[in-house]
């Protein structure tokens, strides 16, 4: 029996947020593959990005790379220990306008969940209506579309930025369904775009030449900056490295949940952070971070937390890091194939990730002792790495 998005979207309860920063950093530190929570299995090819609605949680898409498009139910309707994600719904191969090729990005309009997006290797953006899975509008590019992102807080402008193949950065207004806007100033293709969670104007984007720029979608030039990893120190850069961000594409961008910092990941194996308003490497050392994707990376930093952790794709596992210290505090291990994406819930501190193994595992807090309020840094666990990681993972690499 198909159940109507009406009725399933309907007369939602309200979840509470974790209101205690350490509790919170406490639940993040205890984060293992939960046996009693399964997400059902619907994909039969890899799965390339995932997205939890923002307004309650509750709700989650994922797009693979054969098109398909997934909604889940996060929620435990049945009310026993053990339990399994529903898929609520998808649009399958059998889908009248089902994407022709592979889905990069999904997102959850920010407002509720109402709307839907994707994008994908067949050129296209595509706007969701979730009651009747049926495009509302579709914007369509003369190059692979790697990546697009809806501003979290924007209430003035209903601006999607699109990364493609083009180094033309292109907005598409759900307003007036225009995608006349465009951005210049990269060289290449354009791998990652993100709008600044603390001003809705200022997007960052990440290309193929290695730079990340800074605009204010306002301004005539647009670019506000672009990021240099020599922070203007001409004796360290090569003419060639000159205002680049990394020495390789640029193919990850997500901001900490404040937006005062940005961090970045390039295909030269280097993790960066970078001060949202200065422009200026923070320097912090990650370490190596192997990256060998052509396209998009998804990775995800936690909400709520303090301090900050970042989480990471590398191979089949997920490695989790203090976003300001660059400590690796531990590897999440349950993948059998590459990692192409994951997503935080903030709501319970959880986390989802989405392999080229067709699973999305489900990464729970466990349960544990009730900790005190005051956890600082210095209580954290130091790396526990298997001694076969430790050279792969050894962050005695040269600064930023």
């Amino acid at each position: 029996m198909r159940i109507s998005f009406a009725a399933v979207f309907q007369g939602k309860s309200s979840k509470a947020c974790v209101s205690s920063v350490a509790h919170g950093t406490s639940l993040v530190l205890s984060l293992e593959l939960n046996k009693d929570r399964d997400v059902e299995r619907i994909h039969e090819s890899g799965i390339n990005t995932l997205d939890i609605e923002p307004v309650e949680g509750r709700y989650m898409l994922s797009g693979e790379s054969d098109g398909v498009i997934v909604l889940y139910d996060l929620e435990n309707l049945t009310r026993k220990p053990s339990y399994t994600c529903k898929a609520l719904f998808s649009v399958g191969k059998s889908h009248p306008d089902v994407h022709k090729y592979s889905v990069e990005t999904v997102q959850w309009y920010p407002r509720d969940t109402g709307m839907f997006t994707s994008s994908s290797f067949d050129k296209t953006l595509k706007i969701w209506d979730t009651n009747t899975l049926q495009p509302a509008d579709i914007f369509y590019f003369e190059g692979t579309v790697y990546s697009h992102h809806m501003s979290p807080v924007a209430t003035q402008h209903c601006l999607i930025a699109v990364g493609t193949k083009s180094p033309k950065v292109q907005l598409c207004d759900l307003k007036s369904g225009s995608s006349s806007h465009i951005l210049q100033g990269h060289r290449q293709e354009v791998l990652a775009v993100s709008w600044s969670p603390r001003h809705e104007y200022v997007l960052a984007t990440g290309s193929a030449d290695g730079r990340v720029k800074l605009w204010d979608v306002r301004r005539a030039s647009g670019c506000l900056s672009t990021l240099d990893q020599h922070n203007g120190e001409k004796s360290k850069a090569s003419s060639e490295a000159a205002n680049t961000a990394h020495n390789g594409r640029v193919n990850g961008l997500c901001y900490t949940s404040d937006g005062l910092h940005l961090l970045t990941i390039g295909t030269d194996d280097r993790m960066r952070l970078w001060n949202s308003s200065t422009g200026e490497n923070t320097l912090v050392n990650y370490g190596k971070i192997c990256n060998e994707s052509w396209k998009g990376l998804k990775f995800a930093i936690s909400c709520g937390c303090n301090p900050e952790f970042a989480f990471v794709p590398y191979g089949s596992t997920i490695a989790v890091y203090t976003v300001f210290t660059g400590e690796l505090i531990t590897v999440l291990r349950g993948h059998y194939s590459t990692v192409n994406c994951c997503v935080f819930q903030p709501h319970f501190q959880e986390l989802y990730s989405g392999s080229k193994d067709c699973n999305i595992l489900a990464w729970i807090p466990a349960p544990r002792e009730p900790v005190l309020d005051d956890i600082s840094e210095k209580s954290l666990p130091q790396q526990h790495l298997n001694q076969a990681y430790e050279d792969a993972w050894s962050s005695s690499d040269d600064e930023g």
